[in-house]
C-alpha cells in the first residue's frame, strides 16, 4: 500500500467524481482509478461503486476513508515535525473560525504568523461550530474556534480562551430610553429591545440561538426585519442609524464605532447564566497524541493571549 493510492482514493471520497479528483492530484484519470483498484485488491475490498461514472463509497470504503485520512494526516505530521527539526517551524496550519470570533482571534493570528514566517495559514470563516468540529474529524481542518456548549466534541481537545460578550447596538437616538437613558452599566430590557427595528442574524446560528433563548426567557419574542449570515453586514446596516443590532463586542473593539452609536449589555435572562449574555469560545482540535506540530504551537500561542487578557 502507497501513500499515493490513499491519496488518489481520499480525493475522490472528497469529490465524488473521477475527472475532478484526478484534477486535484495533478494525474490522469486512468492512473488514478487503476491506483484505487490496485488498493482495493490490495486491502480485498471493493472501496468504490462503480458504472459508467462515480456512484459513491461502498460501505466499506465509507468507513476506511477515514483512516485513509488519519494515515494521511499523520504522515502529513510526521513531515512537519521531521522539517521543524531540521529548519524550524513551518507548514500550513488549516484553522475554522465561526463568524464571532473572526475579529477577535485576528490578533492571535497575527502574532502567531509574525513570529513564525515560515508558517501558513488557511483561515475558513463563516463556518457553524458544528462543521468546525465535523472538519477536524475529516482531517479538513487542524483546529478550529466555536462555541463549545452543547456540542459533542468528544475526541476532541477543548481549550477555553474567552467569553463573548453580546451587546445591542444602535444610533443613540434609536435605542434611547427617553426615561433612563441606556449607558454601559445599564442592561437594555428584552421588552424594549422587540420593538425597535432589528437587524439579526439568521436563526439556527449560535449567536442568534443565544439572543432568542434570553429573550424566549424574558417572555419576549423578537421578530426582525433584516436577518443576515454575517456580522459584517449586521454592522454596515447600524452605521446607517436606523437599524439595532445585537453583536459581539469583540467585534467592536476593533472598530472605530461612529461617536452616535450606542452599545448596552444584555441580560441573560433568569434561565441562562449569571452576568451578561455571552457564552465560551474555545479552541478544539483532535486528541492526538503527540499533537501535530504547528497545532500544537498555535495552542500554545493562544493559551498565552488568554492568560494576558
Amino acid at each position: 500500500m502507497l501513500f499515493r493510492q490513499l491519496e488518489y482514493f481520499v480525493a475522490v471520497a472528497q469529490e465524488r467524481h473521477f475527472a475532478r479528483a484526478a484534477q486535484a492530484c495533478y494525474v490522469s484519470q486512468p492512473a488514478l482509478s487503476e491506483a484505487i483498484r490496485k488498493l482495493e485488491r490490495e486491502l480485498g475490498l471493493p472501496l468504490i461503486r462503480r458504472a459508467q461514472n462515480f456512484e459513491g463509497l461502498t460501505p466499506e470504503g465509507e468507513q476506511l476513508a477515514q483512516w485513509a485520512r488519519r494515515l494521511l494526516a499523520d504522515r502529513d505530521s510526521m513531515e512537519l515535525q521531521a522539517a521543524a527539526l531540521r529548519e524550524g517551524l513551518s507548514g500550513r496550519l488549516r484553522l475554522g473560525v465561526i463568524p464571532g470570533a473572526v475579529t477577535a482571534v485576528a490578533a492571535l493570528i497575527d502574532r502567531f504568523c509574525a513570529d513564525r514566517p515560515q508558517v501558513q495559514l488557511d483561515l475558513a470563516t463563516g463556518l457553524q461550530s458544528a462543521e468546525v468540529l465535523e472538519r477536524i474529524r475529516r482531517f479538513e481542518l487542524d483546529a478550529g474556534l466555536i462555541y463549545p456548549r452543547g456540542l459533542d466534541t468528544t475526541g476532541m481537545v477543548v481549550t477555553g480562551l474567552y467569553r463573548e460578550q453580546l451587546v445591542l447596538i444602535g444610533h443613540t437616538d434609536l435605542i434611547r430610553d427617553d426615561d433612563t437613558p441606556p449607558s454601559a452599566a445599564q442592561e437594555a430590557p428584552w421588552d424594549r429591545i422587540a420593538g425597535l427595528p432589528l437587524c439579526l442574524l439568521h436563526p439556527g446560528m449560535r449567536g442568534r440561538d443565544l439572543i432568542d433563548d434570553a429573550a424566549s426567557a424574558a417572555g419576549v419574542h423578537l421578530d426582525p426585519r433584516i436577518e443576515a449570515d454575517s456580522i459584517a453586514a449586521l454592522i454596515a446596516l447600524i452605521w446607517t442609524g436606523r437599524w439595532a443590532s445585537i453583536v459581539p463586542q469583540a467585534w467592536l473593539d476593533t472598530l472605530a464605532v461612529p461617536p452616535e452609536i450606542t452599545t448596552c449589555p444584555l441580560a441573560a435572562g433568569p434561565q441562562g447564566p449569571a452576568g451578561p449574555l455571552g457564552t465560551r469560545v474555545a479552541l478544539v482540535r483532535a486528541d492526538a497524541d503527540p499533537a501535530p506540530v504547528l497545532t500544537a504551537a498555535f495552542e500554545r500561542e493562544a493559551l498565552l493571549t488568554a492568560a494576558g487578557t
